[in-house]
């Protein structure tokens, strides 16, 4: 009788062990820089999981150039405002060569460019020019920067472009001084994806005039209500999320957990796994 309560004990012991493990997950670790990420889960019961992965093919010297911004009035109320682009050290529509391309949904049309518009769903440009309609007496943010076909993008203090501009009311455009402030910028999961695209999704941002680390500002994810904590620059994957509609947002927040007040510091976005 004592032998079976001893075997009892010890049962019960391993199934408690267990749970622990499984109620307090490891902090997870990220690129090569070897800075730690905290990724913190307000759901310990969920499969959607959020994990840094190291930076891939690197482009040394790759250089993206706002070669001229211009606009003209159309029609009574609004301006085409056009953009064109010098592009070096980096081929436009040529496919990436990295692991990253096999498991992450890749633009069959190879590298582009990301051009974001007041912080909305890029556009993906395989020429370096692009055209849009704004209001008149409107102000705008424009992000651009280079990417990987597999849709990663080049963080390097080169390989991108802010401005700010305005366009008055005869539909001319005149550039304002380059923001200063602490800005974030969404840029991937965006719009469908079908089949074994909805396994791996990436999960990228881009990042102004601020950094992010363990004791400073950090992203705050939320994945389908899920608050995910990251404080490393880099690409992330999204796993486990269901088919359907699923939710992202993005929020700059301060070393204290609050959020950061600027124009550009919070966005939203909603997506669509579909099986096929």
């Amino acid at each position: 009788m004592k032998k079976q309560s001893w075997k009892a004990a010890l049962a019960i012991l391993a199934v408690g062990a267990t749970i622990a493990s499984c109620n307090n997950p490891a902090k997870t670790t990220g690129d090569e820089s070897g800075d730690s990420t905290a990724i913190s889960d307000s759901s310990t019961t969920s499969s959607i999981t959020v994990t840094p992965i190291a930076h891939s093919k690197d482009f040394p010297g790759a250089e993206l150039k706002i070669a001229s911004l211009t606009s003209e009035k159309v029609g009574t109320d609004s301006a085409k405002v056009t953009v064109k682009y010098t592009v070096n050290n980096f081929k436009l529509t040529e496919q990436t060569a990295h692991e990253h391309a096999d498991h992450l949904a890749n633009s069959h049309d190879g590298q582009h460019i990301h051009f974001i518009l007041d912080n909305k769903p890029y556009a993906a440009l395989y020429k370096p020019e692009n055209s849009v309609t704004v209001a008149l007496n409107s102000e705008h943010y424009l992000l651009s920067f280079l990417s990987r076909s597999y849709h990663e993008s080049i963080k390097a203090a080169d390989a991108y472009k802010l401005v700010k501009f305005k366009v008055d009311g005869t539909g001319k455009l005149t550039e304002l001084p380059t923001p200063t402030e602490a800005s974030l910028f969404y840029s991937r999961p965006k719009g469908e994806y079908k089949g074994e695209d909805t396994k791996n999704l990436l999960l990228d941002f881009y990042l102004v005039n601020t950094a992010i680390a363990a004791d400073g500002n950090k992203v705050v994810a939320t994945v389908n209500g899920q608050e995910f904590k990251l404080d490393q620059w880099t690409p992330y994957e999204i796993k486990g999320l269901p088919l359907g509609d699923a939710k992202i947002k993005l929020t700059l927040v301060d070393k204290d957990g609050n959020a950061v007040t600027g124009d550009n510091v919070s966005v939203e976005r909603d997506i669509k796994l579909l099986e096929k």
